[in-house]
């Protein structure tokens, strides 16, 4: 893991404050990618009323849709097809991002989290009223592929597919998912 460019580089793009970035590279068993995963913390104050929909509502303005409402699986796999981005609804939780060997990141609500395709995440621990809304930029329908050496080749050539998304999640054509995706 490498941390990426963040707030306070003054020769490039600042990031919003709140904004943690990391790379994971592949480490045999999950692709990962050379894109940046993006924490936003605090990015959507979830409404007392309809917390679901004040992140779905976000999302699909900004062309991530597709949404779903549950948790993070807690064993690790990816998606080699798609980015995808998690808005987290109520509670907490402590996330691995990058496989076995990669990095525990705590979540609560109001965080945003965005995923390039290939990087692997796992939900290692979470408070009981932990729920998330996961999108993906077009609607795209996700594959999930769990850390196996087997997939690697076939996952790094479809990831390479991918096509950037247009748009953050949060902030639309002009938010840190674009000028850190570039």
């Amino acid at each position: 893991m490498a941390q990426a460019k963040g707030y306070g580089d003054p020769q490039g793009y600042n990031t919003p404050l709140g904004t943690e970035t990391y790379v994971f590279r592949s480490n045999g068993i999950v692709p990962n990618s050379s894109l940046p995963l993006i924490v936003r913390r605090g990015a959507i104050s979830p409404s007392e009323h309809d917390a679901v929909r004040t992140f779905k509502t976000t999302f699909a303005k900004n062309g991530w849709t597709n949404a779903w409402l549950d948790g993070i699986h807690d064993y690790h796999h990816y998606h080699p097809n798609t980015h995808e981005v998690l808005g987290i609804v109520s509670g907490s939780a402590q996330v691995r991002f990058g496989g076995e060997d990669g990095d525990l990141v705590a979540v609560s609500a109001g965080d945003v989290v965005v995923i390039p395709a290939g990087v692997a995440h796992a939900r290692i621990n979470a408070s009981d009223d932990f729920s998330v809304v996961g999108a993906y930029p077009g609607g795209v329908d996700y594959d999930t592929v769990r850390d196996d050496p087997q997939a690697l080749a076939a996952s790094q050539q479809r990831i390479a597919q991918v096509p950037l998304p247009d748009s953050d999640p949060v902030d639309g054509p002009d938010g840190p998912l674009v000028k850190l995706w570039t």
